[in-house]
């Protein structure tokens, strides 16, 4: 199975893009957050963490590989809870995501209905679905929007530029902001994410800095 792609975006559609690796173009399906956290990058490298599934009929004999990438592995950790749901599956799960998912971790954790029917194809009887097989179980995602929301007001332009740029190489977003908030403390007189993005790799793997 592959599990993370790394290569050039040169396609992106409203579901999917093409990201080339070597000689090889491979198509991904993507949800409507990532579409538009990806929007802008066409001919960037990205990195994108992937599961596969095969759609169609396994009586038909007509299984056809499908790739489905996120921006980072919890969300792909959470992707697979959100699908187990009854009659969620993977495409009406994909159309759906139009925000965040720590967004709607937290509207589940809550039990809020109201966040639930803003995204793209559920219903109230699916709301209520969701949040009956989810509810206690997506913590963790809830707490890391809380973390997320409370660091990233005092964050500059550039320097949310870099928390995306980060998250969108595989980081994860607890992580990343954690480390973007430390190399901004120890080099304020940085002002550009293309100065931040290094420093924090930087940091990461321990060298002084």
């Amino acid at each position: 199975m592959i599990a993370q792609i790394e290569g050039q975006l040169v396609k992106l559609d409203t579901e999917s893009c093409l990201v080339k690796v070597g000689a090889v173009s491979y198509e991904v399906m993507l949800a409507s957050y990532c579409v538009d956290a990806l929007s802008g990058k066409i001919g960037s490298d990205i990195t994108l963490c992937t599961m596969e599934y095969y759609e169609g009929s396994l009586g038909g004999g007509n299984l056809i590989p499908r790739m489905v990438g996120f921006l980072n592995a919890g969300e792909r950790d959470f992707f697979k809870k959100y699908t187990s749901v009854k009659g969620m599956g993977i495409k009406k799960g994909l159309r759906s995501l139009g925000l965040p998912v720590a967004s709607i971790a937290t509207a589940i954790e809550n039990g809020d209905e109201k966040v639930l029917l803003t995204l793209s194809g559920i219903g109230a009887r699916m709301a209520q679905q969701i949040i009956a097989e989810l509810k206690g179980k997506l913590q963790e995602f809830a707490e890391q929007a809380q973390t997320s929301s409370k660091m990233e007001v005092g964050f500059k332009p550039f320097q949310v530029e870099a928390l995306e740029i980060l998250i969108a190489w595989g980081e994860k977003r607890a992580e990343a902001i954690e480390l973007v908030e430390m190399a901004r403390k120890k080099h304020p007189d940085i002002t550009t994410a293309e100065s931040l993005v290094p420093l924090v790799y930087r940091l990461k793997q321990g060298v002084e800095v």
